[in-house]
């Protein structure tokens, strides 16, 4: 059984930063790519950033210039930095996944469990 364990998230003052980090666990035969989402109180769950497995990373452009994702593919990790915090950037936090595993013919996607990330202004 796969897991996306997710941690790095909390409360921060604006202007102030955070790292996300996310490891897939368990039997994987590829991974296609990670990203990293959000959803905020009353809003639809949106892309934050993803990075493939070639590397090619995608951006929202709300955050593109504050937020810098990176991968550890040995580790089958990502990792969210961001920077220049914002009261709008407050939600849940959602890794996501597309991997190769044994029960999939081929790459599936997985979500973590979410992780609050609060911005006070």
């Amino acid at each position: 059984q796969v897991q996306l364990v997710e941690s790095g998230g909390g409360s921060v003052q604006a202007g102030g930063s955070l790292k996300l980090s996310c490891t897939a666990r368990g039997y994987i035969f590829d991974n296609c790519g990670m990203a990293w989402y959000r959803q905020a109180p009353g809003k639809e769950r949106e892309l934050v950033s993803g990075v493939n497995r070639g590397g090619t990373i995608t951006n929202s452009d709300s955050t593109k210039a504050r937020f810098t994702i990176s991968q550890d593919n040995a580790k089958n990790t990502v990792y969210l930095q961001m920077d220049s915090l914002e009261t709008e950037d407050t939600a849940v936090y959602y890794c996501a996944a597309d991997l190769w595993t044994a029960r999939d013919h081929s790459c599936s996607r997985y979500w973590g469990q979410g992780t609050q990330v609060t911005v006070a202004s």
